[in-house]
């Protein structure tokens, strides 16, 4: 293959995420923006603006029909992104799917079952994947042994705007959005087969939306090991965004920061703040171009999304039933 069409599904207006992606692809020779689906024709007229002679369409199912487009990267509200996919998927393209990759597990696994039917790729864009603070989380993790504590945080005292992305039905819940991120973060320190999935939540305050006022996932890992994220609109006080603790040590990191604590000969404490490492997010699409091109591995595999979503969905059962949830994929 000397080129592969690429297109997107949804050209939205909030941050501008159509585009994002089309201009990400077209960094890597070989990917070229051809199409373009949007409900909204005002969209798809900015993207013909922002690509001049690209298709535009405002039906999906005339797209797969009309376009020849060969890889999507599919721009929706969380409750449509399995739909939307199968489908791409079931008409022979290649598929992209916003974070997080879909809002339950059943979802995650149709989706895997369509891309190995139709043998079409199937991924999620965790561009965050290469995101400055992970980066340097992993290149000084072996610093403090073997971790066996992940948390990690999120939130404020904050009312929650009534967006979709406030609607449970439609966003899945609160802890669906960043929490996306942080959780495929959790599982790559945390690397060992999870055992159980535990959710704790709270709806008391804010009545005008349907979210969870907070979230908590808590994860029991073999090891022994445990991870935890909590995202929150009702915390009048904050703490660590990301704190590990290992057996020879702990990392306290930020967006922006990674601070190292070590014990020396003496029993003391040290505290090492480290260089950040460059964020590498363009590796996302770098990735899904070599290993369409020429072969190499995936690394954003769905099988490794499905595991972000069961943290997901599973934590989200669990404070609805008030039980841990055995883990059905490790």
């Amino acid at each position: 293959m000397k080129t592969i069409k690429v297109g997107t599904i949804g050209y939205g207006g909030a941050f501008n995420m159509g585009k994002h992606h089309l201009d990400d692809m077209a960094k890597n020779k070989g990917f070229v923006p051809v199409a373009v689906c949007d409900i909204d024709p005002d969209r798809t007229k900015t993207a013909s603006t922002d690509f001049p002679g690209i298709q535009t369409y405002t039906d999906l199912s005339e797209m797969l029909r009309k376009s020849d487009v060969e890889l999507l990267a599919i721009i929706l509200p969380h409750h449509v992104h399995a739909k939307a996919a199968i489908q791409c998927m079931n008409a022979g393209r290649h598929v992209v799917v916003e974070k997080p990759f879909a809002i339950t597990t059943a979802e995650c696994d149709a989706m895997i079952a369509a891309g190995k039917k139709n043998r079409v790729l199937c991924s999620t864009y965790h561009n965050r994947h290469w995101d400055s603070n992970i980066l340097t989380i992993m290149k000084h993790l072996p610093k403090i042994g073997r971790p066996f504590r992940w948390e990690s945080w999120q939130g404020g005292y904050t009312k929650p705007g009534t967006w979709w992305r406030s609607d449970k039905k439609i966003s899945g819940g609160a802890i669906y959005d960043w929490g996306a991120h942080f959780c495929e973060w959790m599982l790559q320190v945390m690397d060992a087969d999870m055992l159980e999935i535990n959710g704790y939540g709270v709806k008391d305050v804010w009545k005008h939306v349907s979210n969870e006022d907070e979230l908590e996932a808590v994860v029991r890992f073999k090891g022994p090991g445990v991870g935890s994220h909590t995202v929150s609109s009702v915390a009048a006080a904050g703490k660590d965004m990301i704190r590990i603790t290992g057996t020879h040590g702990a990392l306290v990191a930020s967006h922006h920061s990674c601070d190292v604590f070590t014990i020396d000969q003496r029993g003391q404490k040290v505290r090492t703040s480290t260089q950040m490492e460059p964020a590498r997010n363009g590796d996302y699409y770098k990735n899904v171009h070599e290993h369409l091109f020429y072969g190499k591995q995936l690394v954003i595999t769905p099988e490794w999304a499905r595991r972000v979503i069961q943290i997901l969905d599973f934590a989200s059962r669990s404070a609805q039933k008030g039980a841990a949830l055995k883990a059905q994929y490790k």
